[in-house]
């Protein structure tokens, strides 16, 4: 039988016992921040055991659940490929109660579908009940025929089912399979040992308490039904296979691999390249369908992690270049039919893995020789821990995530000093932290002190720029204040959107109010004041900086449109990852590949304005969550919304969740320009653009700019481009000569510079200062005076334009016999002049900014390498 037709009888098997299907939710749980991926099945129906779902009609469900399990709890990285049970990404099948049927059902038509319809033998059957649940085998005994010495009690530990510390739980009741006394670690082998001899297929979990602070179990009103059977290991059993990796779910991805690398698969130990590559690739096709791209943070590492870790393990195969993308189509065929969303994308999964590998690939070999030197350093002083600091910087400069460095290690019988790595993470983070925080206002003191009772922070600022409030409270300092009114139109910088500017005055006194933030829920006023504030009016008049909101409102309306724009040439991919909305201009971070080309931003740019010029009418309307879905509202993903949301509807063709404040017609945005777009992280694109007013002034700008151009080079307008492309080219051409005879002259006294040779302790050192030499020549002249030289060490010092670059070359059998390090003289030679360096143990440059300190040291030269060879 066929995997997709064992999934296929799952699931029919429950829908003619009143199930309802429930398509799979997305491989992360989208409303529950405490879940990196969706890791069981039960997790999209968590809201309706907590009794959160106060509109849940379901009361039988059955489903097939993606699922992924690589960090915390249920991390099984480390094993995956290595036996045949563990994966990264697997299907949870489930069958659901909600108040509904209970135990005996359960247990039932669990124990029907595995003997009759799955075909598997009763007599290697065993069902693991609570110690206390003699309900449970009580009805093992009644229900089925499973042979009674085959029904074991287990304490909490192993049948005991608990959400949290409190909250529903109760007992579960397991289904194990027996795969031969082959596999017994010894006489006292029995279910639950760790021999591997028992394999668990099937949890029943019959919720029916609920655990108080105190840890006392209170009974619940309904009682619930909660089961999942891992799919890969049911595969495994129905179609007689000793391991997941050898079912027709991995198979047709492993003898691709095979077929690709010329090297046939073993089940055994070398196999594990290959179940790895297979494994790997499941998981992130799933998870690039379901928009979980390749990044720095949170589950977008994760995925950079196994991209990176089967790319690796690729090269143990032999493969050199990107291919693992040619894979797609392979998982795709096997498993589109049942989750079409991988089909739908596969074009984009297929252009997204193979810009990851190809990044990867570029830092691949720099790394791993970093990497070998980072060992032989560890051999040298005898140690078989890996540098934490080491390591880092293979993860921070090369890529390299700390998991498959500590496989790399292992294979060489190292470990890595995993305490020193995070504190050098940490230490990084910090760093981050620091440099993006923003800064309070300066002198604040004191605590906040209550003026009056009443509601606070009422947004009034769709309606109107102007309103009366009232002083709630104050924070003052020596150069201001922070102030909490009753009411105000005011906007808080929240959703890209900056604060808003401008005056609170009650006609004697104004304050200019610089900045708006939310803080702990309320809407706080920063005020800048030259001196302290002393006697303040109950109340003011607050005024919005008109021209500046109505600005900021012409960029926030054009995000949406962009976002519409990005869709109509890019592709429904092209979703937004975060923005930045000023009255200047705005920044629109977006999911892509690649770099857009000129013609598709220039077609962005124009659908954006054909809209704008059309003067489509914008509207706002509250309505609940589950009404916006049923909309089709786009909401951001990483964002929290209540109960009640906002929409931003343009025309027929946008419909947003979003607080921030729009324009009322796209006319009034006036024009919109795209400035720059950049690259921000793998996967990440930025654009930046400005509309209205500072259009016509960046139009301005540059008209003045091409007439300057124009007098310059005495032409016309559209000549400028032209002349300007040849004198570049011009400049080239002289670079390049001037390069060449810089080369010609360095190559033309290295007779003389041999003859100079001074002799350290047996070491031949050739050694040169030249003014208007790069690091290229500089490396070339240290390898032509070595090759003639043949032993010795080389050591070239150039300086231009206020800095200097040093290459170093030191002979190979210096290396071995004396244990000369190039980067480690070099890196010396730097430190001495406050500058950085570093190479392998042959070749080596560096730089700084300070010439005479590097003249310093180059001068100490020869004292340092007579240190390097006591």
């Amino acid at each position: 039988m066929k995997s997709k037709e064992i999934r296929s009888q799952f699931i029919r098997f429950f829908e003619k016992q009143g199930h309802t299907f429930v398509k799979s939710a997305a491989i992360y749980p989208k409303d529950d921040p405490s879940l990196l991926f969706t890791n069981a099945g039960m997790n999209q129906f968590k809201n309706i055991f907590l009794g959160k779902a106060t509109d849940n009609t379901l009361k039988r469900a059955v489903n097939s659940q993606k699922c992924m399990r690589v960090s915390g709890k249920h991390n099984d990285l480390e094993e995956v490929g290595r036996d045949g049970t563990h994966h990264t990404f697997f299907e949870m099948l489930g069958n659901w109660s909600f108040g509904d049927y209970y135990k005996p059902e359960a247990i039932e038509w669990a124990w029907t579908l595995l003997t009759k319809e799955f075909g598997l033998p009763k007599t290697r059957l065993y069902a693991t009940v609570f110690k206390d649940d003699n309900e449970a085998e009580t009805l093992w005994k009644k229900i089925t025929d499973i042979a009674p010495d085959h029904i074991v009690r287990f304490p909490e530990k192993y049948n005991f089912w608990e959400m949290g510390d409190t909250g529903p739980c109760g007992p579960c009741s397991e289904i194990h399979i027996d795969l031969g006394a082959n596999r017994s670690c010894g006489p006292n082998c029995r279910v639950n040992c760790d021999c591997g001899r028992f394999m668990e297929i099937w949890n029943l979990v019959f919720i029916q308490y609920n655990r108080e602070k105190d840890g006392s179990l209170k009974p619940l009103a309904q009682r619930h039904v909660d089961t999942g059977m891992g799919f890969e290991r049911l595969v495994s059993l129905v179609q007689g296979k000793s391991s997941n990796y050898e079912t027709d779910l991995f198979m047709p991805i492993i003898d691709r691999v095979a077929e690709l690398s010329k090297q046939p698969y073993s089940p055994g130990p070398d196999g594990v390249p290959f179940r790895v590559i297979a494994d790997h690739l499941r998981a992130i096709t799933f998870a690039i369908a379901d928009d979980v791209l390749p990044g720095n943070e949170g589950r977008g590492y994760v995925i950079r992690r196994l991209l990176r870790r089967a790319y690796r393990f690729s090269r143990k195969l032999g493969f050199t270049a990107p291919f693992m993308h040619t894979l797609v189509p392979d998982v795709v065929k096997m498993m589109g039919s049942a989750f079409p969303e991988i089909e739908a994308r596969a074009d984009f999964i297929i252009k997204i893995i193979e810009n990851e590998e190809s990044s990867f690939e570029r830092t691949l070999d720099r790394g791993l020789s970093l990497f070998d030197e980072i060992v032989l350093n560890a051999k040298q002083k005898k140690s078989v821990v890996l540098s934490g600091s080491e390591v880092f910087k293979l993860y921070d400069t090369y890529g390299f995530p700390v998991d498959l460095t500590r496989q790399m290690a292992q294979e060489q019988g190292f470990s890595v000093d995993e305490k020193a790595f995070e504190e050098e993470m940490k230490a990084q983070k910090d760093r981050a932290r620091a440099g993006s925080r923003f800064r309070d206002m300066e002198g604040k003191s004191g605590e906040w002190m209550v003026l009056s009772d009443g509601p606070s922070s009422v947004f009034t600022g769709y309606e109107k720029l102007a309103d009366t409030v009232t002083l709630r409270k104050i924070l003052k300092s020596e150069k201001g204040a922070r102030i909490i009114t009753d009411k105000t139109p005011f906007y808080a910088e929240s959703g890209g959107q900056i604060g808003d500017q401008g005056t609170l005055t009650d006609g004697k006194v104004t304050l200019t109010i610089t900045d708006t933030r939310k803080e702990n829920g309320a809407i706080v006023h920063y005020v800048e004041s030259a001196e302290p504030l002393s006697i303040l009016p109950a109340s003011f008049t607050a005024n919005v900086n008109e021209a500046r909101r109505r600005d900021i409102q012409r960029n926030h309306t054009a995000t949406h449109i962009l976002h519409y724009a990005l869709h109509q040439v890019l592709g429904e991919h092209a979703k937004q990852s975060g923005s930045s909305v000023d009255a200047d201009r705005f920044r629109f971070d977006y999911n892509h590949f690649a770099a857009p080309s000129d013609e598709e931003l220039l077609q962005i740019e124009k659908k954006c304005n054909e809209l704008i010029l059309l003067d489509l009418p914008v509207t706002t309307f509250e309505t609940s969550m589950k009404e916006a879905e049923k909309l089709g509202a786009t909401a951001l993903f990483g964002e929290k919304y209540g109960d009640t949301v906002r929409i931003i509807k343009i025309a027929d063709f946008s419909m947003e969740l979003c607080g921030g404040t729009h324009v009322s017609r796209t006319g009034e945005i006036g024009y919109l320009q795209i400035v720059s777009e950049s690259s921000v992280a793998s996967g990440i694109r930025r654009i930046e653009a400005i509309t209205g007013i500072r259009f016509g002034e960046e139009c301005r700008k540059n008209s003045l700019l091409m007439r300057t151009l124009a007098r310059s080079f005495k032409t016309s307008f559209d000549k400028v481009p032209e002349l300007v492309a040849a004198q570049t080219e011009k400049l080239r051409e002289l670079d390049k000569e001037i390069k060449a005879l810089r080369v010609k002259n360095a190559f033309s006294n290295t007779e003389a510079l041999l003859a100079q040779a001074v002799n350290i302790k047996g070491v031949a050192l050739v050694r040169e200062h030249f003014s208007g030499y790069d690091r290229d020549t500089l490396q070339q002249k240290c390898d032509a005076l070595l090759r003639q030289l043949k032993s010795g060490v080389v050591v070239m010092m150039g300086d231009t334009e206020g800095s200097a670059a040093l290459s170093v070359a030191v002979s190979d059998d210096l290396v071995a016999s004396k244990g000369l390090h190039a980067g480690k003289l070099i890196q010396k030679l730097a430190e001495m002049a406050g500058g950085k360096g570093g190479g392998k143990p042959n070749r080596a440059q560096a730089g700084g900014k300070d010439v005479a300190k590097l003249v310093e040291a180059f001068d100490k030269l020869p004292t340092l390498l007579e240190s390097f060879l006591a």
